[in-house]
């Protein structure tokens, strides 16, 4: 990617944060550790937070749990306001060099292909996918 302005510097920050929300939508995870707030529903028995990998669950007055795949979850007699912190790594630094690359790739795509017109280089979602996590039933609380 090459800015010729600062407008194009703010467009290319732009493409890097859509990039990496794409990377995160993908492989389902939270790339970037960060502090999430989820409303949890007063459903009988344990329920899963809607974000992982989770590192530590902020205490209220629920059970809580992570487990080994990262899966935080929470357990009330009503619904509640969880505060968590979830993510893979702590730092662009930090993340496995195939996530910085492939969000790098799309990052430079779409800067340079802004009208939308060319297909995203397949090399993404291959740089990606090792990443990918999949569930083929509801996650339960063991």
């Amino acid at each position: 990617m090459r800015a010729a302005t600062i407008d194009d510097d703010a467009l290319a920050i732009a493409f890097v944060e859509a990039a990496l929300g794409l990377a995160e939508q993908f492989t389902g995870r939270v790339l970037i550790v960060r502090e999430v707030v989820a409303d949890v529903g007063g459903a009988a028995g344990w329920q899963v937070l809607p974000a992982a990998p989770v590192r530590a669950i902020a205490a209220g007055g629920f059970a809580i749990d992570i487990d080994a795949q990262g899966a935080g979850w929470v357990k009330s007699t009503g619904a509640v306001r969880v505060t968590f912190t979830a993510g893979l790594a702590s730092g662009w630094a930090a993340l496995p060099m195939p996530l910085r690359q492939g969000t790098a790739m799309l990052a430079a795509h779409l800067f340079s292909d802004r009208a939308g017109s060319a297909p995203v280089p397949a090399a993404v979602s291959a740089l990606w996918r090792p990443f990918r996590t999949m569930a083929l039933a509801q996650p339960v609380h063991a």
